[in-house]
């Protein structure tokens, strides 16, 4: 899948770990077969360890609240993993379990962009994971900017489509755009208009060099900004124009969201979406 031959002709809508709901926990299949029917063209999900060395989906860090468990994934073995439940919107446990990576590749393979989220904490893994998956080409993989993850990507896989976070300012995707790497361009995450990233010329700058750009509308926790507030939560008081529009008059190429279905019919509406 070429990410930028998709991003052409429309901005592109990511759905942060699927779409979840009622008894529907988020980083489940469940979960991302509901994004993907709402229209969403990439699936973000995040990347757990256990102690035996088994990749799961799932976020690092949020056991206590998704699975109720004080102990982290990465002190459990698979054994461990494999008793969980996940816990649904009510707060109560549901009959899912935490899903193999594995499991999870096999599913959407050939149906959706995949981003995969946490990878710089295993990157060796989720490399030699994505190639026996036959899928390269489906996924995105990004690190902070870091000269330490560029010569990682060039010597382990210089052919995964490859993104960096940027906060506030871009300091290396020029430089990156001319190194041995499939580089795609940056998830600019900025807290107030007043970044470089709220201006139509970096995004035209960006273009110009063959890279694209990716906003981040959610709000994980109120007091981390990331879009300088035009985020989700506006859609709610009928202000969309001043969330998911005003990323794409600035010309990002994709929009990350936790409300995939009223992202994809009001950028559908305003011509930013192909019908």
């Amino acid at each position: 899948m070429d990410l930028r031959e998709l991003a052409r002709e429309n901005v592109l809508v990511a759905a942060h770990r699927g779409t979840w709901m009622g008894n529907i926990p988020g980083n489940t299949m469940m979960a991302f077969n509901m994004a993907l029917r709402e229209g969403a063209d990439i699936i973000e999900l995040d990347i757990s360890r256990s102690m035996d060395g088994t990749l799961y989906v799932f976020h690092p860090g949020t056991e206590p609240h998704f699975l109720k468990s004080q102990k982290l994934i990465a002190q459990m073995t698979d054994a461990e993993v494999r008793q969980q439940r996940l816990i649904n919107s009510d707060d109560a446990p549901t009959q899912y379990p935490v899903p193999l990576l594995d499991e999870v590749l096999e599913e959407l393979k050939g149906r959706c962009v995949i981003n995969l989220d946490k990878f710089f904490f295993w990157p060796r893994e989720i490399i030699q994971t994505v190639r026996r998956h036959a899928m390269v080409e489906q996924v995105i993989v990004k690190t902070e900017q870091d000269e330490k993850f560029y010569r990682l990507m060039e010597e382990l896989a210089p052919d995964f489509p490859y993104m960096t976070f940027a906060h506030d300012v871009d300091r290396d995707s020029e430089m990156l755009a001319g190194r041995a790497l499939h580089y795609l361009g940056s998830e600019a995450l900025f807290r107030t208009e007043d970044s470089e990233f709220a201006t139509p010329e970096y995004h035209e700058k960006m273009h110009r060099m063959g890279l694209l750009t990716w906003a981040n509308a959610i709000v994980f926790n109120y007091k981390t900004v990331h879009s300088a507030g035009h985020t989700d939560d506006l859609y709610a008081f009928g202000r969309e124009d001043d969330g998911w529009g005003y990323l794409a008059s600035l010309g990002y190429n994709m929009i990350q969201t936790d409300m995939v279905g009223p992202c994809v019919r009001y950028l559908t509406s305003r011509g930013w979406r192909s019908a």
